[in-house]
Order: structure tokens, then sequence, then C-alpha cells
């Protein structure tokens, strides 16, 4: 059986003890990253390549959906299970594509049930095929976009405009939803709201607040969101 690396973020200290205790009951399970906020988090994916990551929703940084989000889409994005004291964000993390939800205290049994979701579909590795192009439904007729003529994303609420040059598009889907459609290697998310193609971006202007300023060969200008700088330097190769 495939021994199975454990993330923890936590900014409560104890929530973290006794995760750490719950979880080395387990002899296939190595827990390889304890982090107390959402910055930690990140870096320690990046690191430590964990098969699995136990996010606690509520800290005082990066919140667990804002780590989600910043995490790449090729096959070694860890599965995700929330942890966290309130039910009511329970809704946004299966629509985020959380393998589990788990409310504090965590009891042992209902930790095993996640750890069984988790198992099969675990490690996440494998070629992945993505789409050449994007269906987009729209005037009774549904409008096929070759993904290489996508500058850049907006996101507006349950929708995505697409923007091809002087030309924009939009479709009844999620930011999260897209971001999974389009190649890792070929496309970035920059900000909560901005997905841009890679080999678009012109040039980058750095900001004191350690944020970019990027811009794109189509003339538009994108700020990058802060959870989302770890994977921008790294598919720019930025210092």
């Amino acid at each position: 059986m495939h021994r199975l690396r454990a993330l923890i973020a936590d900014d409560e200290p104890l929530a973290r003890a006794r995760l750490q205790r719950l979880l080395g009951q387990y002899d296939d399970i190595d827990i390889v990253a304890d982090c107390s906020n959402g910055g930690e988090a990140i870096s320690a994916m990046q690191s430590a390549r964990p098969d699995v990551a136990f996010l606690d929703i509520q800290m005082p940084d990066l919140d667990g959906f804002d780590v989600l989000e910043s995490l790449p889409r090729d096959g070694r994005r860890p599965h995700v299970v929330f942890v966290t004291a309130h039910s009511e964000h329970a809704v946004r993390a299966f629509e985020a594509r959380a393998v589990d939800y788990l409310l504090k205290p965590i009891s042992a049994d209902r930790l095993r049930q996640a750890i069984e979701r988790v198992r099969p579909q675990a490690p996440a590795h494998g070629t992945r095929h993505y789409p050449l192009r994007l269906a987009v439904p729209g005037s009774g007729r549904i409008q096929l976009v070759p993904v290489d003529e996508i500058d850049h994303v907006s996101a507006h609420a349950n929708y995505v405009e697409l923007h091809m040059g002087s030309r924009a598009l939009v479709m009844r889907e999620t930011m999260s939803n897209l971001e999974d459609q389009l190649d890792p290697q070929r496309f970035v998310r920059v900000h909560r709201s901005r997905i841009v193609r890679i080999d678009g971006i012109v040039d980058v202007e750095p900001y004191a607040s350690g944020q970019y300023l990027l811009r794109l060969k189509c003339g538009v200008r994108v700020a990058s969101g802060r959870s989302y700088l770890a994977r921008l330097r790294e598919v720019l190769n930025l210092a």
C-alpha cells in the first residue's frame, strides 16, 4: 500500500497536536509538514510534496481556501481535507473539490472516513490531457474557443470572461472549475479573479508589497494576488 504523506496546517497548537496524535495511529501515514499558517503551508507543499493536506479554514494570514486556490493544477497537487470549527463553509469546500470536510473536535472515526476517501485517489501522479478548445454556449449556438487564443480570464461571481484580444466571451462557470480545464504549463492563476496565459506575459513590475503587475502582449495589465505569489514566481522563474 502506498504510504500517505500528510501536511497539517492550523493556527491552533492544540488542534494540530490532536490531529498529529490521531494520524500517528496509522502505520502508513507520514506527517511531512506541521504548519501554523497558510503561508507556511504553501511553502511546505512545494518542498515536502504531501499526498494530502489537512487545512484549517480560518487562519490569520491566508485562509484554507486561499491555500487551496494557490496550489498548482498539475499531477503534484495534494488532495485537501478541510478542518474547521464552523459548518457553514461546507458547500464552498466541496465546490472547491475538497476530498472531505471535518468539524472540530475531530473524532477518530470521522478521520478514518476521510482517510479512506483519500487513499483510492493517492498518489496524485500521472499524465493528464487538457482540452485544446473550450465550448462556450451562447445565442443559440456553441462557440469553440482555441485555448491558444485566450490572453487572460477574469471572474465575475459564477461567471468567467474569456479575453481574446479585443474580443470577450462569457461562460457560466466558476474560476476553479475553469482553471482545472487549463494546462498548468500554459496558464497560471495570478489572482482570485484572474488567470493569464504564461507565454502572453511580456514583463513583470514588482511592488514594494511583494506583489507583481503583469503586462500582457494584448496590452492589459494584471495585478497578482498575494496568495498566488509562490506559483507565479515558480512559473516565471522569479527570485
